[in-house]
């Protein structure tokens, strides 16, 4: 099991904030650019919208303060410290780059069914309007440069 997972050390820790950084900055490029150019999706991609709703504030600041949080530091430790450990178990000959591919699937599931739907209560993937889809290609995005910079990271490192 220890080597499913990386050491706890400040190198890890520069790894996740790294790909955090990338990815989130990937992310806002996507759904602040080039999703409203997409046909049939009307605008950008708003996720602070659905966290205010989540939790019942209206500060767009705050929403967009932990959208960021979550997005930097949380999801690449969730990468580093469940995703690929479980794609190790389960999966061992997935190539990098497909691993990053389904993390970014499963954090859509978990933002527009678990906390869209079963949380704040709208319909299960907003629907499946054109936004879902283009939200489904920001997060394959996010997963996929989580993915590479952790690959590319631990390249340098070793």
């Amino acid at each position: 099991m220890a080597d499913l997972v990386p050491p706890l050390t400040a190198a890890t820790c520069v790894t996740a904030l790294l790909a955090g950084l990338a990815a989130d900055l990937s992310w806002e490029i996507w759904a602040r650019l080039i999703t409203p150019q997409l046909p049939g999706v009307g605008g950008p991609l708003e996720p602070e919208a659905l966290i205010r709703s989540v939790f019942g504030f209206s500060s767009k600041p705050l929403a967009e303060a932990i959208h960021a949080v979550v997005g930097v530091v949380f999801y690449p430790l969730g990468y580093l410290f469940i995703a690929r450990p479980l794609q190790r178990i389960v999966l061992q000959s997935l190539p990098w780059w497909l691993t990053g591919a389904g993390f970014g699937v499963g954090l859509w599931i978990f933002a527009l069914f678990v906390m869209a739907h079963l949380v704040a209560g709208l319909p299960a993937f907003l629907g499946f309007i054109p936004l879902t889809w283009a939200s489904l290609g920001g997060h394959i995005l996010f997963g996929f440069v989580t993915a590479f910079v952790v690959r590319w990271r631990e390249k340098r490192t070793g």
